[in-house]
């Protein structure tokens, strides 16, 4: 029972990693937050408006006034978020087994961190 407070599953997945975000910096965790901010940063990407979906015309055809141009951002379902998570996890653990293959076992280390970061947050 969790006498009314929200279950973490159902915390939106974004919020799950901004909560995390802030003791990562407290404690100055390098690896978490980079790969904290990274993956928001895909977030906000994924949302963004594809520059094809805009068309240059006649000055006379354009939209006139504060915000007339501006168009709404891509709406995310939480599994879009997820899988943008898992992906970036994945691609962690993919440089990872390379590093390891290389010999360069602190970058590995480093990714294996950072994965381990947002792994924790799903």
């Amino acid at each position: 029972m969790n006498h009314g407070m929200p279950d973490e599953q159902e915390t939106p997945v974004r919020e799950r990693l901004r909560a995390a975000l802030k003791p990562a910096l407290k404690s100055r965790d390098r690896s978490a937050v980079s790969a904290l901010r990274t993956v928001l940063g895909a977030i906000d990407n994924a949302e963004a408006v594809d520059a094809s979906d805009t068309r240059a015309g006649a000055l006379e055809d354009s939209a006139l006034g504060l915000g007339a141009a501006e168009v709404s951002r891509r709406d995310l379902t939480e599994d879009d978020i997820l899988a943008i998570v898992r992906r970036e996890i994945d691609e962690r653990h993919t440089a990872a087994a390379e590093y390891d293959r290389l010999g360069a076992t602190d970058r590995r280390d480093r990714l294996i961190a950072e994965a381990a970061a947002l792994s924790a947050v799903l």
